[in-house]
């Protein structure tokens, strides 16, 4: 465990690892991995078939390495993989999903979601070999002991969620971000602290062999229609 000390002295030290590459390296570099992460897709159809927890593991290192509020990490990974509180999951899911598709949601909510094919049926929260319930911490807890404030808690951890999903992919993973609304019943299945807030849901395996996606969902906007550059 890392002795987390909050508040201590500014202690500078010489940027790690960096180093510059030629510009036709960038280049190559990040055209090389928007060709691979364009390939990244929502499935919801899952495999049984079993994923290592070790891969699961350094996936979440990686997620752990994200830019965050103070470096106080923000955030807890409840991993799950036992069958039993998978059918949990699944059960208290379906109860909000049901409440939700039978009005709650809102006739234009509903008319978004119709291209997506989606319902209250959530099979696959049980059927994947791993569920990753994603927390933010509110507070924290020093190496003295004592709870400190976290700062930019949903920026943080939606950051670090970004990182976990590169990195599952780039292992040869499917994943689903599930959020159900509300999600407070997470914390009592995965004995996470009330303070806690339940932010999403990932499902993580392999594609069922005959998975489908919604033509939708490959749908992106171009370039000039998400950035505006200034120069």
């Amino acid at each position: 465990m890392v002795d987390q000390q909050f508040g201590r002295d500014f202690e500078p030290i010489d940027l790690p690892d960096y180093k510059e590459v030629p510009q036709a390296e960038m280049r190559a570099a990040a055209e090389a991995f928007y060709e691979d992460i364009k390939k990244r897709h929502t499935v919801r159809e899952f495999s049984d078939k079993p994923v290592p927890r070790d891969i699961i593991e350094t996936c979440l290192k990686a997620a752990g390495t994200a830019p965050n509020g103070a470096n106080h990490q923000p955030w807890h990974f409840a991993v799950i993989g036992d069958a039993g509180m998978k059918r949990r999951i699944r059960e208290e899911a379906e109860i909000e999903e049901k409440t939700f598709y039978e009005g709650r949601a809102g006739e234009e909510w509903l008319k978004a979601l119709k291209p997506i094919g989606t319902d209250a049926s959530k099979p696959f929260l049980e059927k994947a070999p791993w569920l990753i319930a994603i927390f933010g911490e509110r507070r924290s807890i020093g190496a003295d002991g004592n709870k400190y404030k976290n700062y930019y808690v949903p920026e943080s951890v939606s950051i670090a969620t970004g990182f976990l999903l590169v990195a599952l992919h780039k292992a040869g993973l499917a994943t689903l971000t599930h959020t159900p609304n509300p999600m407070s019943f997470l914390n009592e299945i995965c004995d996470r602290p009330k303070s806690d807030k339940p932010y999403i849901l990932l499902v993580v395996g392999y594609p069922d062999e005959n998975a489908k996606i919604p033509r939708h969902a490959t749908e992106k906007k171009p370039l000039e229609e998400i950035a505006t550059f200034y120069e």
